[in-house]
């Protein structure tokens, strides 16, 4: 097992690195390195050139020397200078929060699709950190009359990459449009669609299997889940469909929210978000990855899409706590997806938001529509049927969608 010293620029005072830095931890956690040690500098901005300031580098320096460990892992995202110019003075290999979050996407990436993806943000991330040594890696170039050194390896490898991510770009293209077909298939269903989002680690795919009887990887580490997973239940006669994904952090890689962005696209698809955030977490914590959670949404233009916000984790929380979040979360839902605690709460809920967008029709279906009408009692609600001499008259309460769709059905009140 690789041994990682972290290092960071925060600004604020010293007694928030250990609360700064908890992340960061945890990502190595789940990357499979273990943790030397730590140390942060306290300034505004890093330096543009060697990410520490020269008197902290030198400490630092002095630190690993003694420490010894594998490698360095920096909060930030680094330059490729400032990459560069720490391992030269540390010698010692540097990386960043962003290569350590790849490095984790490509050990759970199982599906064809997850692995791709992580393969063209791998890509895209190391393209301007390509580095070559000069001349001496210089080839000659190909065909008659050729002159010069032709194109160096830095090239190569730059033209190779970029070749790579054009394919893997329309590989991907080519799989969203299959998603997209589904998606469509789903919305066309005229069932609830109801897309589960929170940060990582917040209990996501353990609900999802609460609700829907489900098997979704459950796992206590960052990004268990890479792949969306969708699964249905049913309460009180009404069908659901929930789909889970990729969880949250702070400082989302922008190489990531590019990469994943088709599966992102599934909450854009969802008539209701469920967030579901960790109680458990110190306060100003749970409002940060809320407010992470929050961003992120509207970053993906997910922000006009109803939200319901779900507090897992209530069993490890006191009464004097749960009370206070109460007052805090005065709309939130407490459960704990571990325990079943709340979770009829939360289906009432679920149910009552569709229920209050459902739409009353009557609509007459001749002999010969069997399918249509059982098609109506599976997404609809309240449905009664009245038998006449030529059909089947329908009484029911079924989504906008739905009712659009079977518009032509729709009974034509005859003018006295």
């Amino acid at each position: 097992m690789e041994s990682a010293y972290l290092i960071a620029v925060l600004p604020g005072p010293a007694d928030e690195t250990q609360g700064r830095l908890a992340e960061l931890k945890e990502l190595l956690a789940t990357a499979g390195a273990a943790f030397a040690g730590q140390m942060a500098q306290h300034r505004d901005h890093p330096v543009t050139a060697t990410y520490f300031g020269k008197g902290k580098l030198k400490e630092l320096k002095t630190e690993l020397e003694r420490v010894r460990p594998d490698l360095v892992v920096a909060e930030d995202e680094l330059s490729p200078t400032q990459q560069r110019n720490l391992e030269a003075r540390l010698g010692v290999r540097v990386i960043d929060r962003t290569a350590l979050i790849l490095d984790i996407f490509a050990q759970h990436a199982h599906t064809a699709e997850g692995k791709l993806q992580v393969e063209l943000a791998q890509l895209q991330f190391n393209l301007t950190r390509m580095r070559g040594k000069g001349t001496e890696l210089s080839r000659l170039g190909g065909g008659i009359g050729t002159r010069g050194p032709g194109e160096t390896k830095l090239e190569v490898d730059q033209r190779v990459a970029r070749k790579r991510i054009g394919t893997l770009e329309r590989r991907l293209k080519d799989v969203s449009s299959s998603r997209g077909v589904r998606r469509r298939s789903r919305l066309a269903s005229g069932l609830p669609l109801i897309a589960l989002a929170g940060y990582t680690n917040s209990g996501k795919s353990t609900l999802l299997n609460a609700l829907t009887s489900g098997d979704a990887a459950v796992d206590s580490r960052l990004f268990e889940t890479l792949d969306p997973t969708t699964r249905s239940y049913e309460f009180e006669g009404q069908s659901f469909i929930v789909t889970d994904t990729v969880g949250f952090i702070r400082k989302l890689p922008h190489q990531l929210v590019e990469a994943f962005h088709s599966t992102l696209e599934e909450t854009l698809a969802a008539h209701l978000i469920l967030h579901v955030a960790d109680a458990s977490l110190p306060e100003e914590e749970l409002q940060d990855v809320i407010r992470v959670v929050d961003n992120v949404l509207d970053d993906i233009e997910a922000g006009p899409i109803p939200r319901i916000l779900a507090l897992n984790k209530s069993d490890l929380v006191g009464p004097d706590q749960i009370a206070f979040l109460r007052r805090t979360w005065t709309d939130a839902v407490f459960i704990s997806a571990l325990t079943g605690f709340g979770l009829n709460k939360l289906r009432r809920r679920i149910s009552g938001f569709f229920a209050s967008r459902l739409k009353s029709v009557e609509l007459f279906f001749p002999h010969g529509n069997g399918n249509a009408i059982g098609e109506i009692f599976k997404i609809g609600s309240r449905v009664r049927l009245e038998n006449l001499a030529d059909g089947v008259l329908v009484h029911a309460k079924v989504s906008q969608e739905a009712a659009a769709r079977f518009s032509r059905f729709k009974r034509q009140r005859r003018r006295k």
